[in-house]
């Protein structure tokens, strides 16, 4: 028997056990428990809640730990819409500037070395567009997130320019994200899964990369005023 069975033998057989053993608890009853008692305490302790919320946001975006979308759907769920839109905006904002500034001043011979071709294309595209390329980008990430940050930081932009664009960038799809916790939070049955409001949401969250980049190419074409 190969390794590769072995290990699946092994992956199946925990998944199981897990199930047995923890399938009562992983159900839609219980996490709305868990929603209602993160309320309570955000109702009594909302300046801390939101703190530790929004600090473990920065870190969580600086650091470029995995799980920032569940976080967000997360933050949408327990702090309500505009809320957490506040929260989530300039969280994701410092953090994405604090991993700039990394790369600028701790990182820099370490990312040339490792993303000399992607920096090609990032020191192309500001020196032909400046801070509207970076504002594209953040509409429309061609990098993952945390490579923007890191790249964007071997660019002469300033570190003002590169914070206030990256936030406007952010927003519209952070707001998208956000509805979709929102409406997710709302369901009280599996049910509600398949209803209009959270169906809308997440077709937003597909057809919004779309629209941004049609508007983009639009705003690209569009003639210039002499």
């Amino acid at each position: 028997m190969s390794k590769k069975m072995i290990l699946g033998i092994v992956l199946v057989v925990t998944i199981v056990l897990l199930g047995v053993n923890f399938g009562q608890y992983l159900t839609l009853e219980n996490a709305k428990a868990q929603q209602a008692v993160l309320n309570d305490y955000i109702d009594s302790n909302f300046i801390a809640a939101a703190a530790i919320y929004f600090v473990a946001y920065v870190m969580i975006t600086a650091f470029s730990i995995p799980g920032a979308a569940v976080v967000t759907l997360l933050g949408a769920a327990l702090f309500g819409f505009w809320n957490s839109l506040l929260l989530v905006s300039f969280a994701s904002a410092i953090g994405a500037t604090l991993a700039f500034l990394s790369s600028r001043y701790l990182l820099r011979d370490w990312i040339q070395t490792k993303f000399g071709d992607k920096l090609a294309t990032i020191n192309k595209g500001v020196e032909k567009d400046g801070a509207f390329y970076l504002f594209s980008l953040r509409l429309i990430p061609v990098f993952p997130f945390f490579l923007i940050n890191l790249l964007m930081g071997l660019t002469p932009m300033s570190v003002s320019r590169y914070y206030i664009t990256s936030q406007i960038g952010m927003l519209p799809g952070t707001a998208v994200f956000l509805n979709a916790g929102t409406q997710l939070a709302e369901i009280d049955s599996l049910s509600g899964i398949v209803s209009p409001s959270v169906l809308l949401s997440f077709a937003l969250l597909g057809v919004f990369p779309i629209i941004a980049k049609w508007l983009m190419n639009k705003f690209r074409s569009a003639p210039v005023a002499e």
